[in-house]
Formats: C-alpha cells, sequence, structure tokens
C-alpha cells in the first residue's frame, strides 16, 4: 500500500438500501459487489459494518458475509424507537472509529436517510473525507450535498437494476413486512395444531470460476473506467494494479499468460483496448482508451440493430446483439452496464433514448 491509498471505513444502515433498492429498483437481495467494487476504485475498505435487524435478512446475511462485513444486529424494536436506536448505534460507532483510528481517511456511509447528515458533517470537520451511497429513489435530497462525493447506487456498474415505473417520491417502511401464515380451514384447528419443527438448509456456497474464466480484458477496462471517474490525471498502470487486486485479491496476470503487468497492458494495447503513454516514472506507463478503439465496432453493431428492429426496447436489445456477435460484452470497453453503453452511444448522436411512462423502459432509435 502507498501513502495516496486513501483507508476507508465503510458503515451501511442496510434496512434503508434494501428496502430502498427492492422497491425502487427490484434489485433483491442487496448485492454489495457493485458498491465494493466502486469503493475499491477509491482506496483500501478497512472496515465494513452493516446495522439491521437480520432477522428479516437471513439471505442478505449470507451474502455479507462473503464480503466480510461485520454484522451489527439490532433487535427488533417498535416504531421509531427502533429506527432511531439504529442511527444512534451507527453514528457513535462512526465517531468512535474515526477517534480511534487517525489512520483512516475516509467514511463511507450507505444511507438514504437525511438523519444522518449531522454525522456526514462532523466527521468533515474531523478533517475526515465522506462517501454517501443510496438508491436515488429513496435518497433524500438534503443528503448528498453534505457529502464529498454521493454515489447512486442505481448508477453504479453491474447493478442488474429491473426497470420500475416512475411514481412519485417516497420513503420505504422502516421493517419488510413478516411472511404471512399460512391460511387454516378452521381457527380451532389451528389452535389445537402444534407447530412443526422446519429444517433450515443452508444453501451451498457458489463457486467461484476459475481464473480462466474471468475476462482480463474487462476486468481491466471497468477498473480504468471507474479510476478515470475519480482521478484528477492520468491513470498509472501501478494504480490500475492496486485497483485491481482491491477488487480481486486473487488476481495474478501469469493465469492469463503474462509474465507481468506492463506485458499484460502491452498486450492490452495491441489489441486495441487501452492506450499506453509515458508516466512519471519509468516502466510506471499512463494508461488511457484510444479515441478510436474496439468500441467502434461494437456501437456499429447496437446501431445496425436498432435499425433492423425499429424502435427496440432498451429491455432485451443486448440478446438480440448476441445473437449476431455472441461474445460481445459492453464491459470490454469500460461500461459498467448496457445502460451506459447505450447512453454512451446517444451522447456520440449514434442512437436516440427516450423514456415512455407507458412500457416503463428506455426505448431506442436511429436519428
Amino acid at each position: 500500500m502507498t501513502s495516496d491509498d486513501e483507508r476507508i471505513a465503510l458503515f451501511l444502515d442496510y434496512e434503508n438500501l434494501a428496502i430502498g433498492a427492492r422497491d425502487g429498483l427490484g434489485v433483491s437481495p442487496f448485492d454489495l459487489g457493485p458498491v465494493a467494487d466502486a469503493l475499491a476504485e477509491r482506496g483500501r475498505v478497512v472496515t465494513r459494518r452493516a446495522y439491521a435487524d437480520w432477522s428479516y435478512f437471513d439471505e442478505d446475511r449470507r451474502l455479507l458475509v462473503r464480503h466480510q462485513v461485520e454484522l451489527i444486529e439490532l433487535p427488533q424494536r417498535m416504531g421509531a424507537a427502533r429506527k432511531n436506536a439504529a442511527d444512534i448505534k451507527m453514528a457513535v460507532d462512526a465517531i468512535e472509529l474515526a477517534y480511534e483510528r487517525g489512520f483512516i481517511t475516509t467514511f463511507a456511509i450507505g444511507t438514504g436517510d437525511s438523519d444522518f447528515t449531522p454525522l456526514v458533517h462532523k466527521l468533515r470537520e474531523m478533517d475526515k473525507r465522506v462517501i454517501g451511497i443510496g438508491v436515488q429513489s429513496s435518497t433524500s435530497a438534503l443528503l448528498p450535498p453534505a457529502c464529498d462525493e454521493f454515489l447512486f447506487y442505481d448508477r453504479l456498474p453491474g447493478v442488474d437494476a429491473k426497470p420500475v415505473p416512475r411514481r412519485g417520491r417516497h420513503r420505504p417502511a422502516a421493517v419488510p413486512a413478516a411472511p404471512t401464515a399460512p391460511t387454516v380451514a378452521s381457527s380451532a384447528s389451528a389452535a389445537s395444531a402444534a407447530p412443526e419443527p422446519v429444517a433450515v438448509v443452508e444453501p451451498e456456497p457458489e463457486e467461484e470460476p476459475p481464473a480462466e474464466a474471468v475476462d482480463v480484458a474487462k476486468l481491466v477496462a471497468s477498473t480504468l473506467a471507474g479510476l478515470q471517474r475519480t482521478a484528477d490525471g492520468p491513470v498509472l498502470g501501478s494504480r490500475l494494479k492496486r485497483a485491481i487486486l482491491r477488487k480481486d485479491p486473487t488476481f495474478d496476470e501469469s493465469d492469463h499468460g503474462y509474465r507481468g503487468f506492463g506485458e499484460l497492458l502491452r498486450g492490452l494495447a495491441e489489441q486495441g483496448v487501452v492506450m499506453l503513454t509515458q508516466g512519471s516514472a519509468q516502466g510506471d506507463p499512463a494508461v488511457d482508451f484510444p479515441e478510436h478503439g474496439p468500441d467502434s465496432s461494437a456501437f456499429a453493431l447496437l446501431t445496425d440493430v436498432v435499425a433492423a428492429l425499429g424502435r427496440p426496447q432498451l429491455s432485451g436489445l443486448k440478446d438480440q446483439l448476441r445473437k449476431r456477435s455472441p461474445d460481445f460484452s459492453e464491459k470490454r470497453y469500460g461500461f459498467g452496464g448496457f445502460l451506459a453503453f447505450a447512453r454512451a452511444a446517444s451522447a456520440r448522436g449514434l442512437v436516440d433514448m427516450e423514456w415512455s411512462d407507458e412500457l416503463g423502459d428506455w426505448v431506442l432509435s436511429i436519428p
């Protein structure tokens, strides 16, 4: 680790995030992966804590443990008292950590609740950088301006959001509804029947893909794009390598046939994925995307398919592209998702994008 790496403490108001993602984006369970990747591009996450009544989030709990998140249990209480307990516990822990761990430079606060605005102000008074994280539809307008940077979960690369019809802004309920008990034919028989024990079967952990299955061009391009969104200057190869290792600590360029990271970058430059120029130090090149790289053929494929289909919806359009080019992936060109790729094509004037309230989706057409 070098001195210019930020040391990040991640605090999650988990119920706010999970319910906001479920109700606003159709994402359930909440996927922390895009958040972890975004923070890995900004620094080294040294603390991960999530606050919730975990009896409501069994599946989420297992996913968070895989991301090495410490789960802080907040037992069930009633109404506002319960909500305030979550806010106060998280705020006290964050301030305590700021005093005890002076090496922490950045606090990432995952919530959309404006009640955390005083915490953000206090952390900034203590010379800490604050990154807010929230779902756009459930984030208070007061919170983002208080932060040094605010990441809307909806826009993070890798978030697989389902189109949700636009409605007025609303706050999600504090607690998801408890499962409804099965209907019984007779209340008397229900009262007399003893509940049978239920066997809880833990799901088998998903196996990670082997290193050979990882698309190294996609990994490098997506990480480079993320660094460029936050960098003040050129992205050096050494910084790119550190960010990739924060995303995937098992990354090794030798698994992909290269003897070193510099050789990997030169190989990708020959493929037109990246462009290398002289950096500030010998052997540490600056990495950028070429002005006319292989993404031009991808944009041409998109325009051909849109022209052939007339006015297709965004949903399902990627499958249409893969019918023509089975290996198509927008991530190979540094785009975090297909929506970002389509927006890039729209910004270049190649396609028009129009939101349809009736369809609850984007509709594309040729200008």
